[in-house]
């Protein structure tokens, strides 16, 4: 009988990768970020040394800035971390199962993938937070995270986090997080001045990442659409299957599920590791593929040499990232204040 496939990883799973302190982000943990010379003369200037004018720059709009100045902050320029990575070799797990059935894939978590797309961007963050320190901001808000591929390079990406610095006008420094870090935020200008007004504060953004792999054999996968007709190691054969019916495919959802619930797990432990009461602005990013569509399975299935379809296998890929703002109380007695309705007299 083939060796089931192992459970998914339990839910205090820590993030691959981070081999720092436990679910202590890596952005805020004490690693060395040291910018290049043309960034440190970019920001000297910016700071106003050598005999020049302070100057910020950004990305906020007019509103953004208004809004970000009435919240008592003032931007002190634009802040930007790159990383470009070479992703690693991949191991995949498969055990014997005997009887004429080959080996058998088994599903699992990818752990070099996860734990590369996790440090990158972790890295581009700390490059971006080391900008923002050296203009003495308290925190950036507006954060982009982007990932841009290479022809050239198939194993190569560019992790790139921009955003504003900004800077408290008054008690500066209180809004940096519990690990001396400026604050991030992918908050824009009116939601960051809404937070505040609200009685919260950001503390930083939290990431989970998990890129988990699910295998399909074909006898699985002529069980699910009906695809049986053609030819086996015994020959012609055909058939509709339990495929004629609508049906859930459980494989495929229970990996949804499991790379879901990695990725979350994890972004809630580095919420709660900054000593968040919560995440606000969550987007969850879902990336599922198949390294071989049901046509292109079913012809590799169906040629006279194919022997017996439980030795064919798909991989169903699953990479989930998700991402929000972790934030924690201004004060004891703070209360949110009523919403207002607005007229906009130019609609």
């Amino acid at each position: 009988m083939p060796k089931q496939p192992p459970q998914p990883p339990p839910p205090d799973d820590p993030q691959p990768g981070n081999t720092g302190a436990q679910d202590v982000p890596l952005d805020q943990q004490n690693i060395p970020a040291e910018l290049p010379a043309d960034a440190r003369a970019r920001l000297a200037e910016s700071r106003g040394e050598g005999g020049r004018r302070e100057l910020f720059t950004s990305d906020l709009s007019v509103s953004e800035l208004a809004l970000i100045h009435d919240a008592g902050f003032e931007p002190v320029g634009m802040v930007v971390g790159s990383s470009v990575y070479h992703i690693g070799w991949q191991p995949n797990y498969v055990a014997y199962g005997g009887f004429g059935m080959g080996y058998v894939a088994q599903d699992q978590e990818l752990d070099t993938l996860t734990a590369a797309k996790y440090q990158a961007r972790e890295l581009a963050m700390s490059r971006m937070e080391a900008e923002a320190d050296a203009l003495g901001a308290d925190g950036v808000v507006g954060v982009r995270l982007t990932v841009g591929q290479f022809e050239w390079g198939a194993d190569l990406a560019e992790f790139i986090a921009i955003g504003t610095a900004v800077r408290a006008r008054t008690a500066a420094g209180s809004f940096r997080t519990k690990f001396g870090k400026p604050f991030t935020s992918d908050l824009s200008g009116q939601e960051f001045s809404t937070l505040l007004k609200a009685g919260y504060r950001p503390l930083g953004l939290v990431m989970g990442v998990s890129v988990y792999a699910a295998y399909q054999n074909g006898y699985e996968f002529q069980m699910v659409s009906g695809w049986t007709y053609g030819w086996t190691g015994m020959g012609a054969i055909g058939g509709g299957g339990f495929g004629s019916y609508n049906q859930e495919v459980n494989h495929f959802t229970d990996a949804m599920y499991a790379t879901r619930n990695l990725a979350m797990g994890r972004l809630q432990r580095e919420a709660q590791e900054m000593g968040a009461e919560g995440v606000v602005g969550m987007r969850v990013e879902v990336a599922p593929s198949l390294s071989k569509d049901d046509p292109e399975f079913w012809n590799e299935l169906n040629e006279r040499d194919a022997g017996m379809a439980q030795n064919h296998w798909r991989t169903f890929l699953v990479d989930i990232f998700a991402i929000g703002t972790a934030v924690a109380p201004l004060g004891a007695e703070h209360q949110i204040a009523r919403p207002q309705m607005m007229v906009f007299l130019d609609q």
